[in-house]
């Protein structure tokens, strides 16, 4: 998550990506990545948002709308970054750190909007309260109002933001609302988590990388759902047929084990432990399985240009994987599917 930075016109910008502003309702603010002065790269907003400047200006109201300008201007800031003063080597290592950035960026992105999805799809069943059930601050009827809207898409929540009003509410028992608490940059942030984290029995203010780890984990069985659907058992017929035997897929990867005849299995996509979340992936590198671990590690590029053989291993809870006999190492190509069909086929699942 960016802080907020303002943007420099002195220096050189290399990439942008738009991030949800948690300060106001259904806004998408632009961040330019920069290169700073000792040479590290960091996320600025761009602006300015002084001397005139209006919010509108610089800001999208739906999330379309701002991927289409970035990925506009990214495909000419990567064309700008080999018109730059530096060495070759210099400027691959630039263009493998803004790729890495662009994959953080997005990689969150996607797996929020997925989190999201399924957090609403949980509680669809839900009875929003009745308006005048609600109790609010002073009685006021134009916050009740407001609230009430809240509460038809996310009844399940515990903590709303009132942007308009410039009120932070919280609940307690069954519909008092009276409760008000610090209406800051902070808790608008745990208002923003709070649509994800409680739709899965945590609070917006919960450590959000524990909460998103824990969400993971129960999504999981609902991946293996997929297996059962006719669409998806066609499309990864279609993989196999084509040799594809590893099919990522949003945060996890669709794996056909020929060993034991186990056919198709789902295991997670994983992060090395030598390097951050986000690498560069290596799309013409393969994976090299000597064990049966549940995370799949995928190739990768370093900052240094060297590149990294994917492979499988456990969580660290997990203990050690099970190994493979020499004889049954597998080493495989993989692909990417689109993400975004990720989220329609898991909308698709139905919640016991």
């Amino acid at each position: 998550m960016k802080s907020i930075r303002r943007f420099r016109e002195e220096l050189t910008t290399v990439a942008c990506w738009p991030q949800y502003s948690y300060l106001h309702h259904d806004l998408w603010l632009i961040f330019e990545l920069q290169i700073k002065p000792d040479g590290s790269l960091d996320w600025f907003l761009r602006g300015p948002l002084t001397n005139g400047s209006k919010m509108g200006e610089i800001s999208y109201g739906n999330l379309d709308d701002a991927l289409a300008e970035v990925r506009i201007s990214n495909q000419s800031l990567a064309l700008s970054i080999h018109g730059l003063p530096m060495s070759p080597a210099d400027r691959l290592s630039l263009q493998l750190k803004v790729e890495k950035a662009l994959t953080v960026e997005e990689r969150h992105m996607k797996e929020e909007r997925m989190m999201l999805l399924q957090a609403k799809k949980k509680h669809a069943s839900d009875i929003p309260p009745a308006k005048d059930m609600l109790l609010v601050p002073d009685s006021n009827p134009v916050i009740r109002d407001a609230l009430h809207d809240v509460l038809q898409s996310y009844p399940y929540l515990q903590l709303v933001r009132l942007y308009r009003y410039g009120i932070t509410l919280m609940r307690k028992g069954d519909y008092d609302w009276t409760t008000s608490v610090e209406h800051s940059r902070r808790t608008a942030i745990y208002c923003y988590r709070e649509k994800i984290a409680r739709g899965f029995g945590f609070s917006g203010s919960d450590h959000w990388g524990k909460t998103k780890a824990a969400i993971r984990q129960e999504l999981l069985p609902r991946a293996n759902k997929l297996l059962h659907q006719a669409s998806f058992k066609l499309l990864l017929a279609d993989a196999l047929n084509r040799g594809q035997k590893v099919v990522v897929f949003g945060g996890f990867v669709f794996w056909y084990e020929e060993d034991g005849a186990l056919g198709w299995v789902v295991k997670g996509v994983g992060s090395s432990s030598a390097s951050k979340k986000g690498e560069t992936i290596w799309y013409e590198g393969r994976i090299l399985s000597t064990n049966h671990g549940r995370i799949v590690i995928l190739p990768y590029i370093k900052e240094n240009g060297e590149k990294v053989q994917g492979h499988t291993k456990n969580a660290a809870h997990d203990g050690k994987a099970e190994p493979r006999h020499p004889d049954h190492y597998v080493e495989l190509p993989f692909e990417i599917l689109d993400g975004d069909l990720m989220y329609d086929l898991l909308g698709d699942l139905k919640y016991e």
